[in-house]
């Protein structure tokens, strides 16, 4: 039976499927506490005894840095939500298929792109 033909994957490929996830879930939350931990960090440079210009643009690109991993930190975070919603499909059994055409997803996107909820087919089609 080809994927083309199978409604769902099998029990012991959806058992794959979630070892990957999990092990994406253990890596993509260590990197965001690492990018919390940088721009929580409010430890001194070092820049109290250097001129008052040196100072302010210092300060300047330190927020500028803090907003930028901000920013990172809310992506990993939308991250760890779509892999952690992934599980849950796979508990479902409706892992890997898609949302759109109802077919499933090819294995090797998922491998690649886990969490996707959309086929490639599906995917041409919002362009």
């Amino acid at each position: 039976m080809t994927d083309t033909e199978k409604t769902r994957y099998s029990d012991a490929e959806l058992e794959e499927f979630k070892a990957l996830l999990n092990d994406k879930i253990k890596k993509a939350t260590e990197q965001l506490e690492l990018i919390q931990s940088s721009y929580k960090n409010d430890s001194n440079n070092g820049t109290d005894d250097t001129s008052p210009t040196f100072k302010a643009f210092d300060e300047g690109s330190e927020v500028m840095s803090k907003e930028a991993n901000s920013q990172l930190a809310i992506r990993q975070e939308k991250f760890i939500r779509d892999l952690k919603n992934a599980l849950v499909r796979i508990e479902n059994k409706t892992y890997g298929v898609c949302r759109v055409t109802g077919k499933l997803i090819n294995k090797e996107r998922l491998k690649l792109v886990p969490h996707a909820t959309l086929s490639i087919e599906a995917k041409n089609m919002q362009k």
